[in-house]
């Protein structure tokens, strides 16, 4: 493993100025930069408001933190690349356009972080993984629930023995992310659809309880429920209407708790292309992307673990839960308090578990943050948490998902992608 000077501070560009890489991953490392060498260089989009917007918002972070830093605009990304304060690439572009800037960055001696999901296309994964080999260096993977701290004690619980040996699993998310239907990732080619952008995060976890054993069979049903049935006579956008809509962006209950009612910047109210903007009707046609699936996996050693998912429903409490029942127990944790329900020796023991981390209403319940700390190490030279590898094999599952979906819950076999 390369070490790196880190007696000096550590140069990082940004690729793709949206909200995940510049107001989620840059804020918060802008926000930390009094404890931390880790500063952002640079931002390049292929927005030049954007990305002039983006910079000014972390200029403003620095400031406000005491540091004197300004962040660059670069043009292009062999510009970004070619700065010689930058020791480390941030790639946070939409996801059909992760192959290039990492490939690229790889081959101008940079570490890459990548964000989730690892590509739109199987391909392009297995791309990326040749990059990362040929390099000889590891790339670092966002899967979020990997940095949140009650995930990783529950996983730890799974496999200590306190309730057995795992047998099933249910991940049960009711998120109400109408917003995949308003912003760029409406379109499949482009997001892989909510099950590769939000799902991807939930089949690696599958894969994380699974602790290696290999993924036989995947069956799904579900697909497009009709809720958001075209209406070619709907408005644009959300801020052309005078509809009254549950779904208006940056009024919902999702978007408020979760920090993004108030718009970035003004590069998405301008913008007049349906990728670039962020509040296209849920209505409007064109959107080609599945809302709601229930799929199972089968492993190798008995597991069987399903995702009980959908992108409709009401914003409560309980949006995200994970439940591992095992031979002589189960727990059951709960993402937005963060407590994991323990029950032990077939029900005679039973108990609570907290997690009072101060940094839990910070965004993704403190997982950025971590993750920033994560990227510091990461640079030092330790192995991420999460990288290529489980990327790739979350879209395995991802893609067989999709498949079984389109074949009317026909088992498909992940690894080779055919229907069983």
């Amino acid at each position: 493993m390369v070490m790196r000077d880190t007696s000096r501070t550590i140069g990082a560009v940004i690729i793709g100025a949206g909200e995940r890489g510049v107001y989620f991953i840059g804020s918060r490392i802008a926000e930390a930069a009094n404890g931390t060498p880790l500063r952002i260089v640079g931002v390049q989009d292929l927005l030049p408001d954007r990305t002039r917007l983006a910079a000014a918002h972390l200029d403003a972070l620095y400031a406000e933190a005491g540091v004197a830093h300004r962040v660059a605009v670069f043009d292009g990304l062999d510009a970004a690349l070619a700065h010689p304060d930058v020791d480390l690439a941030i790639v946070t572009t939409h996801t059909d356009n992760h192959r290039q800037p990492v490939e690229r960055a790889v081959a101008a001696g940079k570490r890459v972080y990548l964000d989730k999901p690892i590509s739109v296309t199987l391909e392009d994964a297995l791309a990326i993984s040749e990059a990362e080999s040929q390099s000889g260096q590891p790339i670092m993977m966002g899967f979020t629930r990997r940095y949140e701290q009650p995930w990783i004690e529950s996983v730890e619980l799974a496999r200590s023995g306190r309730i057995g040996t795992p047998r099933m699993v249910l991940l049960r998310s009711v998120i109400p992310y109408t917003r995949y239907l308003q912003l760029w990732h409406r379109t499949g080619a482009r997001s892989g659809g909510a099950l590769n952008d939000k799902g991807s995060h939930h089949f690696d976890v599958l894969n994380w309880i699974a602790a290696g054993a290999r993924p036989l069979r995947v069956t799904a049903t579900g697909g497009r429920s009709g809720i958001f049935a075209p209406d070619p006579d709907a408005p644009e956008r959300c801020r052309d209407c005078d509809r009254d809509c549950p779904y208006r962006r940056h009024e919902t209950l999702i978007d408020r708790f979760e920090g993004v009612a108030r718009v970035p910047n003004a590069s998405w109210v301008d913008a007049a292309a349906p990728d670039d903007r962020n509040d296209t009707c849920v209505y409007r046609p064109g959107a080609d992307i599945d809302d709601h699936a229930v799929v199972t996996v089968q492993y190798d050693s008995g597991l069987v673990a399903t995702l009980f998912f959908t992108i409709f429903g009401p914003w409560s409490e309980d949006q995200e839960t994970l439940e591992i029942i095992g031979d002589s127990g189960r727990l059951r944790m709960e993402r937005h308090s963060g407590d994991i329900d323990l029950v032990e020796r077939h029900g005679h023991a039973r108990s609570v578990i907290r997690h009072p981390d101060p940094d839990r209403g910070s965004s993704h319940y403190g997982a950025d943050r971590a993750l920033v700390r994560h990227l510091l190490r990461f640079m030092k030279g330790e192995r991420p948490p999460v990288g290529v590898a489980e990327g790739v094999a979350s879209l395995r599952l991802v893609r067989a998902a999709q498949l079984s979906l389109a074949n009317a819950g026909t088992p498909v076999d992940p690894m080779s992608g055919d229907v069983a």
